[in-house]
């Protein structure tokens, strides 16, 4: 073993030297002007606002008349507005041949990316196989077609296992209650009720105790999820439980059983983008009592980051697809707090 005299001071003084002589071969290669005083550019920053000039986005949503649209959009604009880039609004108003159309005149346009809402399962395949073949990149959100393209957004069948767990807990072994529970659908050709309604069954089959008395679609529309509910408890005035699929619909299920004024509660849990007035709210006025939250914010972060990757990189469009599930999280009265449910000032 080799002993250096002056111990720690020896490492000081080497450290020191090694320190000046990397600084005196650095300063070889920076400008004469001071770094400290004039700083640098960063040369990745013009490369990377240049990516995003005279890009297009196309939106087509189910409708501009409900929370989800609003919020991905409100999002996507504040960004769109920052990088210099355009979106082009489609509102189909809630008609799928509206929406067709709607796409195909995007397609005629030429945008670089089209971000939708699938109507159901089949009815845009061949309009985005179209979309592909003309060079645009197409994100799904929130709803699946059998044609695959990138996709954000719930994974429905989780969805439907955690709504039915919850139901389970209030209405299944050890309750003393009936185990009957009535499933309020969407548009059953959906992928958010076909995925969401394996999920519910899965839980279902695994606790035989739970009786599910009516299962039926009310198309979206509150009103139908109202009917349908009023209908179920007067012929099961026992009723323990409803499972529905979207808080704009299942708004109409929860008035009903609030209307009812049964002794015993009944228990009406669904799922929604988190707004303020649809999650929160309801949650705390009774009209539901539990609530999974697939909050908007983060779906239009993810959106924003996919435009953002999409326009940079120059990917063919035909790659192979990608999906970033939302994270859910489940609300009840109880859990609720002030960051819980989202409104519109959030987005400016």
């Amino acid at each position: 073993m080799i002993a250096f005299s002056g111990g720690i001071s020896f490492y000081r003084r080497a450290l020191t030297l090694g320190a000046a002589a990397a600084i005196a071969g650095l300063s070889a290669f920076l400008p004469a002007k001071s770094v400290r005083a004039e700083g640098l550019d960063d040369p990745t920053l013009a490369p990377y606002l240049e990516a995003f000039k005279g890009k297009t986005i196309g939106y087509v949503p189910f409708s501009m008349s409900f929370d989800l649209a609003k919020g991905w959009l409100a999002g996507m604009q504040k960004q769109a507005d920052e990088l210099g880039y355009k979106i082009i609004v489609r509102d189909p108003n809630w008609n799928t041949d509206v929406g067709s159309q709607a796409m195909n005149q995007l397609i005629n346009e030429k945008p670089d990316i089209i971000v939708y809402m699938n109507p159901d399962l089949q009815s845009y395949a061949k309009i985005l196989k179209k979309a592909q073949a003309a060079g645009i990149h197409l994100v799904a959100v929130n709803l699946k077609s059998v044609f695959p393209t990138h996709y954000i957004g719930e994974d429905w069948q989780l969805n439907g296992k955690e709504e039915a767990k919850y139901i389970v807990s209030k209405c299944g072994k050890g309750t003393n209650r009936s185990g009957k529970v009535a499933i309020v659908q969407g548009i059953l050709t959906s992928a958010a009720s076909a995925y969401q309604l394996k999920g519910v069954m899965d839980v279902f089959a695994e606790n035989p105790e739970i009786k599910v008395v009516s299962n039926q679609s009310a198309n979206w529309d509150a009103g139908k999820a109202h009917e349908i509910t009023q209908t179920v408890l007067q012929q099961n005035p026992d009723l323990c439980g409803v499972i529905g699929f979207w808080d704009g619909m299942d708004i109409g299920a929860g008035a009903a059983v609030k209307e009812a004024n049964l002794k015993e509660p009944v228990y009406v849990v669904t799922s929604g983008g988190g707004a303020k007035e649809a999650a929160c709210d309801k949650l705390a006025d009774g009209t539901y009592s539990a609530y999974m939250s697939y909050d908007v914010r983060g779906q239009a972060r993810d959106i924003n980051t996919v435009i953002k990757v999409l326009l940079q990189s120059e990917l063919p469009v035909d790659m192979k697809t990608f999906s970033l599930p939302t994270p859910l999280t489940i609300l009840t009265k109880e859990t609720i707090t002030p960051s819980s449910c989202w409104v519109m000032d959030d987005f400016k």
